[in-house]
Order: structure tokens, then C-alpha cells, then sequence
């Protein structure tokens, strides 16, 4: 048995796992980098295995980064199976073509300006295209149910067990048997926490011999929600107070529909002025709430009971859905009053970067950054104190008040990792996977009866 590394090594994107057992070849996640021009050529490399020899590739959720090149996966040979939640399997659908989308876009955008610089041949084509993505779909195959085991092959089960990281999202166990040897192996997947909206709690994991874990918070405690949540309010008022503008980069699954759900209890509560204008300009976060309506085996009791009793937790009375590209424009015409919430979180695609470029240089408007920006990112530049930004090509001054909060992670912070990877007993091997090296390193400190390995990329251990 084998086990290999080929994405969210030493870093938190590209997530991207290979496990061989039995001549049969299973990968956990094919997820794009996200991050700076180095990582978009990463993103086009070699994945490090041949595509054509993966039989199943089991997908842990729908973020970008753990199903954004499953596309590309396709167009160089993968022809095995797909196998994820139901929820997954629909956000994951959204994720793909919405990635595609905006790679065409890129592509044409750099080509128009090489074209105006005086290069006359195209100079950039798109990782994959959005008959790619449609492609792909064909692939996904069997549903995985929470707590059901599914066998791959004779001597190899898969069990999907809730990770309340977002929507649909699982921790896979696999049961792995060759010749006469068993090995069980647990990979986290990303994991949330207690207590948070919407979701259930992250499940317990089994005892095992083999775990491969996110580490993502690994060396600090995840904030406390409450705070957070007030420290939105404070942002928000105190914007509307100067007259300005409050920008949200908005992560579309999951973030965005916390973020409404926070913004209507506010307005219910008298914490946040009634009626407050709020847009959602994201295609993709309108048509994600849209499938958080239909799946409800995912909620918490608190949000279920509220659809039960006939209310919507993401509705406010002056929410505005923008799909259409014009309606998005419009936005920019209002300069006071409005919450503008847009993709991407980190600002490397999407419309937000339109909001931030009329907002971010005035000084009575507030950018509320309200999850992870990773290194190389527009987000990050913004909140490590940058006090211009290139956006379109183009220099801008920040001069809008920033703020940064870090509660709304649906991360597990390091108490629960640390809980998380001791409830799976007594494991031969750690891996440590998914978080900044930093972030490993004083995790690994906490870890004791197992040995502890952060593996480079496209690094093989035998299992």
C-alpha cells in the first residue's frame, strides 16, 4: 500500500491525495492552488500521476481547492469514478463551472491587452473550459450517504462521515485490504466546529491507522464566534454612520449564507438598522443558498427548526440577488448605505474586485475581510497593510478603513484538531497536510504515540 502527496503540502490550497491498494488507485480531492501567478502554474502542471490511472477519486466537499481541477483531471484522462454527498455533488457542479467561467474570462482579458500592447497571436488559454467542467460531471457516480460504507472494490470500503466544515462536507475513512494486511486510513478532509450555524457538528472520528489531517489553525485557537459577530456589527454601523460603503469579499459556499444569516438576526435584534440594502452580487453564492434549501439533512436543530416554522434564515427584507452583469454595474452607482457582499473571498477573481475598486480608496467606506486570504493573494496584500493594490492592471489607494475578523472560519481551530486527531486512538502516522508551515510545526508539538510526518509535494510513503 502506498500513500501520496500531490496538492495542500506545506500550504492550504491544491488539496490533492493518492492512495494505491490492491492494483487499484483512489484519489482523495484534485483541488486547484490559489494564490499568485506561481501557483496558477502549478495549477497547470503535471499532477504528478497519470490522470488515466486513477480508478475513483472521492471527494471530501466543494470547495475550490479540494475539486477545482477535477476538470482538468478529465481532460488529460481521467475516466474512473466520482464519488461524493449529494450536496457536494451539486455545489461541487456550481464550484466547477463558475472556476471555468472565470478562467475564460482571464484568458480573454489577457489576450485583449497583448492584443492593445501589439502582440498579435493569443498568449493565454484557460486551464479548462466550461464544456470541461460540463464534461467532468459525467464522471460523478455512486452518492455517499453519511455513516454508509461503500465498497470500491472487494477488500477496499469508503465511509463518508460529517465533517460540519460546509455543506456536504465528510472525513473519509478508508478500509483498506491487501494480501494478507488491513490498514484503516482517515483522511479529515477540512474540518469545522462546535457550535457554528446552519450545520451540524463535525463527527467524531473512528480509531485508525493512518491519519491525514488538515491543519489549517493548527497553531492557534480559532476566535470566539460571538465577538466576531459583534465586531461585524460595529464595522457595519460605523460605515453607515460616515456615509460610506461596506464591502464583503464573500466566499460563496458556506461564508455567504452565514453572513445573511448573521445580517438578518442582527436586523431582528435592533443591532443592525431596518431595513438595511443588501446585495449579494454572486451568481454563484445565490444559486449556493439555493441548494442550501435542499438539504436539510445537513442543518443543525436550529436551522431546521427555522424552516420547519416557515422562515427563511437567509432572507432580509431589502436583499438584493444581482446575477446579470448590469445589475452588478448598478451597484457601483450607490455611494452610501449599501453591504455589498461578492466573491471571491480572496479576491483573486469575481466581481468583487469591481466593489473594491470604487470603494477601496474612500476613506468613509470599510472592506470586512471575514475568512482565510492565503499568501500571494489580493486579500492578503489588502490586510498585511498594503497601502496601494493593483487591481485590473491598474494601481489603486487604499484608504477605506479594513477590517479583519477571523471568528467566521469554518476551520476547526487547534483545540479541535488536537481533540479530533485524539479521538482516532493511537495512529502509527500523522500526516500533516493543508496548513502553512508554521502552522504545522507547532501542531506537530502537541501530538504524542504516533509518529508525525509533513510530507513534501509528490512525496510517496509506504502504509
Amino acid at each position: 500500500m502506498k500513500l501520496s502527496f500531490h496538492g495542500a503540502v506545506q500550504g492550504v490550497t491544491g488539496s490533492c491525495h493518492l492512495i494505491e491498494c490492491a492494483g487499484t488507485r483512489i484519489l482523495i480531492d484534485c483541488g486547484l492552488y490559489q494564490g499568485g501567478r506561481e501557483l496558477d502554474e502549478e495549477n497547470a502542471n503535471d499532477f504528478g500521476f497519470d490522470p488515466a490511472g486513477i480508478d475513483y477519486l472521492l471527494l471530501t466537499h466543494a470547495h475550490l481547492d479540494h475539486c477545482g481541477r477535477i476538470p482538468l483531471l478529465v481532460k488529460r484522462g481521467f475516466g474512473g469514478e466520482i464519488i461524493t454527498t449529494a450536496a457536494s455533488r451539486e455545489l461541487a457542479r456550481l464550484v466547477m463551472l463558475d472556476s471555468a467561467n472565470l478562467q475564460e474570462e482571464e484568458a480573454r482579458y489577457r489576450n485583449r491587452r497583448a492584443q492593445r500592447r501589439g502582440q498579435r497571436r493569443q498568449v493565454t488559454t484557460p486551464l479548462y473550459t466550461v464544456l470541461d467542467a460540463l464534461n467532468s460531471l459525467e464522471y460523478f457516480g455512486r452518492t455517499a450517504q453519511y455513516n454508509q460504507t461503500l465498497q470500491l472494490i472487494p477488500g477496499i470500503q469508503a465511509t463518508f462521515i460529517d465533517a460540519g466544515h460546509i455543506l456536504g462536507s465528510a472525513s473519509i475513512v478508508l478500509q483498506l485490504k491487501e494480501g494478507g494486511r488491513q490498514r484503516r486510513v482517515l483522511f479529515s478532509g477540512d474540518l469545522g466546529y462546535n457550535d457554528r450555524p446552519i450545520l451540524r457538528d463535525p463527527e467524531p472520528p473512528p480509531s485508525v491507522d493512518i491519519v491525514v489531517m488538515e491543519t489549517t489553525y493548527g497553531d492557534r485557537q480559532h476566535k470566539q464566534l460571538q465577538p466576531s459577530i459583534e465586531e461585524m456589527y460595529t464595522a457595519i454601523n460605523a460605515t453607515l454612520d460616515r456615509g460610506g460603503n461596506v464591502v464583503i469579499p464573500t466566499f460563496a459556499l458556506e461564508r455567504a449564507q452565514e453572513i445573511l444569516f448573521y445580517l438578518r438576526a442582527g436586523i431582528e435584534q435592533g443591532l443592525l438598522p431596518g431595513p438595511l440594502q443588501v446585495f449579494l452580487d454572486s451568481p454563484m453564492a445565490i444559486s449556493a443558498t439555493e441548494i442550501f434549501r435542499r438539504h436539510p439533512e445537513c442543518y443543525d436543530e436550529q436551522t431546521a427548526g427555522l424552516f420547519r416554522s416557515g422562515r427563511d434564515p437567509f432572507q432580509l427584507r431589502e436583499l438584493h440577488f444581482t446575477r446579470e452583469t448590469t445589475e452588478s454595474m448598478a451597484i457601483n452607482q450607490i455611494t452610501s448605505g449599501a453591504v455589498i457582499m461578492a466573491g471571491s473571498g480572496m479576491c483573486t477573481g469575481g466581481r468583487v474586485r469591481h466593489h473594491l475598486k470604487h470603494n477601496l480608496g474612500r476613506q468613509d467606506c470599510s472592506i470586512v475581510f471575514v475568512g482565510y486570504a492565503a499568501q500571494g493573494t489580493l486579500a492578503r496584500r489588502i490586510v498585511d497593510g498594503a497601502r496601494s493594490v493593483r487591481i485590473f492592471g491598474q494601481e489603486y489607494p487604499v484608504r477605506a478603513h479594513i477590517h479583519t475578523i477571523g471568528g467566521f472560519s469554518a476551520h476547526a481551530g487547534q483545540a479541535e484538531l488536537l481533540a479530533w486527531q485524539q479521538h482516532t486512538g493511537t495512529p502509527d502516522t500523522t500526516f500533516l497536510i493543508h496548513g502553512e508551515k508554521d502552522s504545522m510545526t507547532a501542531f506537530s508539538r502537541l501530538l504524542e504515540h504516533t509518529q508525525i510526518e509533513m510530507p513534501e509535494l509528490h512525496q510517496q510513503y509506504q502504509i
